[in-house]
């Protein structure tokens, strides 16, 4: 249930109390509302107000405060709570410029695309369609000729109950596809949890660790990548276990899930990970329900508060299914690029997808009205 927040409740918070600060009403036309927006990082998206929410002692309340009036909410929270806000409003802002992946430049001030290639023989969608390596590079180089400016290696299938995967077996399905792509010049990521994966990959010419543990499955993996230099996607899932799925219910799914991803971020930068290589994802579909997922869907631009680019996959997710009369995997496109376009619509700068071509023509469309909006 809605519980108001006032500016009274700040004076009566307890010591572990926190605030959370995520861009609401979104804006087309910032120009004829001058300073009484703000824009998120180097995007072309543009709010105008601020939905802050206080967890204290197990409530949270929550407040839409015009851009700008929230000084003066600051003025009467205690210290620790003004020090988060002016910080999370910072980090907002702060542009999130460019990739360098090797040889390859890629710009986040607009959303760009990561394809999905599954080295995997039970992979919940593609599984098996690309298990030869030939195949796999093609199917590899097929997405990046269609618009794609990562691709996204893995050779472990994160399903629900799928088997774990030996890391030698992992290191032989992907190796060789990582060197292919690399040599012809495609911006590849190894969707990888495991140390020695992640380095064989980074030793093969990928130049992006995404590891869906946010570096925890493996004690390893926070020295290699920290070595390596190299950008990371932390993702949100409840275990660190070999089945990521596994966790209990969440109190507030969206707050829980930032705190962790937050938690995660601090962990990387004391252990010498360049914060501006960080990127968060939130884990859609990782042991959460429908409703948690649209949860987090709904309240994305949160997440920009942790200062990070931001990365959104829900690529023919169970999701799309529980709302479409239980649509298999291979019917979710529209559901895929509606929820796509949502992310982009919220700031979100890179989005993980199977279909390619779909998706760039949804955001050529979004793009295209931007500037509409913008200019006309």
């Amino acid at each position: 249930m809605f519980q108001p927040l006032t500016k009274p409740d700040f004076g009566k918070t307890w010591e572990d109390a926190r605030v959370y600060c995520r861009p609401a009403c979104f804006v087309d036309r910032p120009h004829e509302l001058d300073d009484d927006c703000l824009r998120i990082a180097d995007t072309m998206v543009w709010f105008a107000a601020w939905h802050v929410s206080l967890r204290d002692n197990d409530s949270v309340k929550s407040a839409i405060i015009a851009v700008p009036e929230l000084d003066g909410w600051i003025a009467v929270m205690p210290d620790r709570l003004a020090d988060a806000v002016r910080a999370q409003r910072a980090a907002v802002a702060r542009p999130r410029g460019t990739m360098q992946l090797g040889e390859r430049v890629v710009r986040l001030s607009e959303p760009q695309l990561m394809g999905i290639l599954n080295v995997t023989p039970d992979s919940f969608s593609d599984g098996g369609k690309h298990v030869d390596t030939a195949a796999a590079s093609d199917a590899g180089f097929a997405l990046a000729s269609a618009g794609a400016a990562i691709v996204d290696v893995g050779g472990e299938s994160t399903r629900p109950g799928a088997p774990p995967v030996w890391e030698g077996d992992e290191i032989e399905r992907v190796e060789t596809v990582v060197s292919a792509l690399a040599r012809g010049g495609v911006a590849v990521s190894i969707d990888t949890r495991k140390a020695a994966v992640m380095e064989a990959a980074l030793a093969a010419g990928a130049t992006i660790v995404n590891d869906i543990s946010a570096l925890r499955y493996d004690e390893r993996a926070m020295e290699v990548v920290a070595k390596a230099g190299c950008p990371v996607v932390l993702m949100h899932a409840p275990s660190a276990k070999s089945d990521a799925h596994e966790g209990g219910p969440y109190a507030h799914v969206l707050l829980d899930v930032y705190d962790m991803l937050a938690e995660r971020v601090a962990a990387c930068t004391a252990a010498g990970i360049d914060p501006a290589k960080i990127i968060v994802d939130p884990g859609i579909g990782f042991g959460k329900g429908v409703a948690d997922n649209l949860a987090i869907v709904n309240g994305l631009a949160l997440f920009h508060t942790l200062g990070c680019p931001l990365l959104f996959g829900a690529s023919r997710k169970r999701m799309i299914g529980a709302l479409d009369n239980e649509a298999p995997a291979d019917q979710r496109l529209g559901g895929s690029v509606a929820l796509h376009y949502q992310a982009a619509t919220q700031g979100a700068q890179l989005l993980r997808v199977h279909d390619i071509a779909e998706n760039r023509q949804a955001l050529r469309v979004w793009r295209g009205l931007r500037d509409a909006a913008l200019t006309g």
